[in-house]
């Protein structure tokens, strides 16, 4: 109650030009009050017309009004700026263009807190308390703020709508059932809802066990990426530590060889030296004997030279052959030829197939659904023509009846004795199994066909709705809709009516959706689940007037 009469407070003492407290208040002669500067300007943009109005009540004035200041709600507005309270903003209080106004308030609605089904109206939180107080109103309905309420009311009686004609599919008032819908099967709204939400709750279960299991096939998924990133990074680190050994084993194997070379080098130069040290030796003492005997052969005199020709030493007269033998060009050939024998080896090694390194891992089979077409055009790519499956006895019935042309098969109820059942009735089924993409349409006529895809070979004693899939096309003088049907659901679809229906199917992914077709595509209903059996196309007619027309779309 505290809180209500702060609200109370605020609107009586706000001004509702500036939407604030009152500052030196005036009231003019409708009652309604104003801040003074606030009617002043708006007094002002209204003198071209000599007319001035009050902004609430929208009295108008053919004289300007003498404004004086209002002492006693000056006061009072002063002592509320006192206790501290506020004028609340307007879109705290305040109906704005998108919010639910009060239908009772006047002037400046304020925001709607319910609205009742019952009335039908919205309320602000001060005229809603009679909702709360008076016993008749405590058994109204009250929802949340809604501006769909006259949806509510009847066009053709202008009563509220509680029930349902399940017939016509739609909701009416109580005296409807007098003239429209006479004998049609009606009954309240709320044992309507209470079916349809059981259906919605069977529907809600299945899709939010649908999203449990793709949430763990998520999960999975994230795990088997970050397994790979793990092994990824483990066999990088591992194999670099292998290639990181292996090369410090060529380098270390490469300073080895290095090495020797370089001390059979030392030692083969140091071997040559020594041999060349004791030829120039020899060559050096040959010299000396040469000079002397050179020297006794320029002696003129005789006797000199046969005096001293006694003591000359001895030579030792050799057939000379050489100490070296030269290998030419070929002191370390050999270690090339090794190394470069190596080199080929590994090479080779590294060429063969069987010990070739290759990245091996495990493929994660992820069945993503490819978006389906855009355009008719888009659908034409995957066109395909509808051959049916007749009966040997009915040879003669299939000549007359589903007769070819250049728009297609043609069937009507005559021929209802059609191989495969579907649906509870019998029906017609493609002769071959649908390709895994495909599109085909077809023209119907009548009050009641069936379009749909279906597993072959289905027993009498089974649930034949498990093992289909229909679109009921229905046409009648006070109705048309198209209802699709799986397993124990039906499903109505709302949109505008069409003799001429396209089925995509997509048997992979698991899609299959059906088309208004026109001058475009409009989507009609898709169903997203798991095929686990080769499907095929279907059709049933079930009276003289009904036929059918498989299209392959060109």
């Amino acid at each position: 109650m505290e809180q209500q009469a702060v609200q109370l407070d605020r609107e009586t003492f706000s001004c509702s030009i500036c939407l604030d407290l009152l500052k030196d208040p005036v009231t003019i002669p409708c009652g309604h009050s104003y801040c003074m500067d606030c009617i002043k300007a708006h007094w002002d943009e209204e003198d071209q017309k000599r007319v001035h109005s009050c902004p609430q009540c929208r009295k108008t004035f053919t004289q300007r009004p003498v404004l004086q200041k209002n002492t006693m709600l000056a006061a009072l507005a002063e002592q509320l700026k006192k206790t501290g309270l506020q004028v609340a903003p307007a879109d705290h209080c305040y109906a704005g263009p998108e919010d639910v106004a009060c239908d009772v308030c006047s002037g400046r609605k304020l925001k709607a807190i319910k609205s009742c089904l019952a009335c039908p109206a919205s309320y602000c939180e001060k005229h809603l308390q009679p909702h709360y107080e008076v016993a008749p109103l405590k058994k109204h309905k009250l929802v949340e703020p809604t501006k769909n309420l006259q949806e509510n009311i009847c066009s053709q009686h202008d009563e509220v709508m509680k029930m349902y004609c399940r017939k016509d599919r739609k909701c009416i008032c109580y005296l409807c059932p007098v003239d429209y819908h006479k004998g049609h099967d009606t009954v309240s709204a709320a044992a309507e809802r209470t079916e349809r939400q059981k259906e919605l709750d069977e529907r809600r279960g299945k899709i939010q066990q649908m999203i449990k299991d793709k949430d763990k096939d998520v999960k999975l998924l994230q795990q088997e990426t970050e397994d790979i990133n793990v092994s990824a990074d483990k066999t990088v680190k591992e194999s670099e530590k292998i290639f990181t050994e292996l090369i410090r084993l060529l380098r270390k194997r490469s300073s080895e060889v290095k090495q020797q070379i370089r001390s059979k080098q030392e030692t083969e130069v140091s071997r040559v030296k020594d041999v060349q040290e004791k030829l120039e030796q020899e060559i050096r003492e040959l010299k000396r004997k040469d000079a002397e005997l050179e020297q006794l052969s320029n002696i003129e005199d005789h006797i000199q030279f046969l005096l001293n020709y006694p003591s000359l030493p001895a030579l030792r007269e050799t057939e000379h052959t050489s100490i070296i033998n030269i290998r030419p060009l070929r002191h370390f050939e050999d270690v090339t030829a090794a190394v470069s024998e190596l080199s080929e080896k590994l090479q080779d090694i590294l060429k063969d197939p069987w010990t070739n390194i290759e990245l091996s891992f495990t493929e994660v089979d992820v069945l993503l659904s490819e978006p389906g077409p855009k355009s008719r055009a888009g659908f034409l790519k995957y066109s395909c023509e509808i051959i049916l499956d007749s009966n040997k006895a009915d040879t003669q019935l299939t000549r007359t009846n589903q007769r070819q042309s250049n728009s297609g098969y043609y069937i009507n109820q005559s021929y209802s004795s059609g191989s495969g059942s579907f649906t509870g009735c019998y029906q017609f089924l493609s002769r071959e199994s649908l390709p895994e993409r495909c599109y085909w349409e077809v023209k119907w006529e009548g009050q009641q066909v069936y379009v749909a895809v279906a597993y072959k070979n289905t027993r009498r004693e089974e649930n034949e709705y498990d093992r289909s899939w229909a679109l009921v096309c229905s046409s009648s003088y006070e109705n048309n809709y198209f209802k699709f049907v799986h397993d124990k659901f039906q499903t109505y679809i709302s949109g505008p009516h069409s003799s001429r229906v396209g089925v995509y199917l997509d048997h992979r992914a698991g899609i299959l959706s059906f088309y208004r077709v026109s001058e475009t595509m409009t989507l009609l209903h898709r169903v997203q689940t798991k095929f686990t059996e080769p499907l095929h196309a279907g059709v049933w007619v079930s009276k003289a007037e009904d036929f059918a027309v498989f299209y392959k779309p060109q």
